[in-house]
């Protein structure tokens, strides 16, 4: 838990920080109040997140990649913050997903870096707007993700080769 927190470098909710060890919600309290006493962590009660500086900030992209994780939390036996180009990964299932964020714009670089990477993971790759879809061609894509401001993950399932999107159920479970 201490490592989580530390290596975020930015910020993490706090809502999402409680979500990430289910049943053990009470113990990660007193283990953050006194990690925040002993000013190991900082808390920002204007933003409600703890991180690693009194003055924390979002990193959006973080932030939606870790709404995403905590949809397949119950069964996720690994996670652990990873660099350029997924901002996370996890193990779950038996399956390694990488969560990979793509900003407006972004298409063409982020594919590029995909596709030269020889993966076996599956990739829940977070867009901003649906049709990014249409500009991304991407292997071993679960799922593309929407994730709105109070964490509500949307899931959508490209159709090839029209490109339409089909919208999935929130719940993972339509995509594996």
């Amino acid at each position: 838990m201490i490592k989580t927190a530390r290596q975020l470098k930015d910020l993490i909710r706090r809502d999402q920080l409680l979500r990430l060890y289910p049943g053990k919600e009470s113990v990660i309290e007193n283990l953050l109040r006194y990690l925040v006493k002993q000013q190991r962590i900082f808390y920002n009660t204007d933003r409600d997140c703890y991180g690693d500086v009194p003055d924390c900030r979002e990193d959006r992209e973080l932030t939606a990649a870790l709404w995403v994780l905590l949809d397949f939390i119950e069964k996720v036996e690994y996670h652990s913050p990873d660099n350029m180009p997924a901002k996370l990964v996890f193990f779950a299932d038996g399956e390694v997903y990488e969560v990979v964020y793509v900003g407006p714009g972004k298409e063409a670089l982020l594919q590029h870096a995909l596709v030269a990477e020889d993966d076996s993971g599956r990739r829940l790759v977070i867009i901003e707007e649906e049709d990014q879809m249409q500009h991304l061609h991407i292997p071993h894509i679960a799922a593309y993700c929407m994730v709105d401001e109070q964490g509500y993950v949307q899931y959508f399932r490209k159709e090839e080769p029209c490109g339409q999107s089909h919208p999935l159920a929130a719940d993972r479970e339509h995509f594996e």
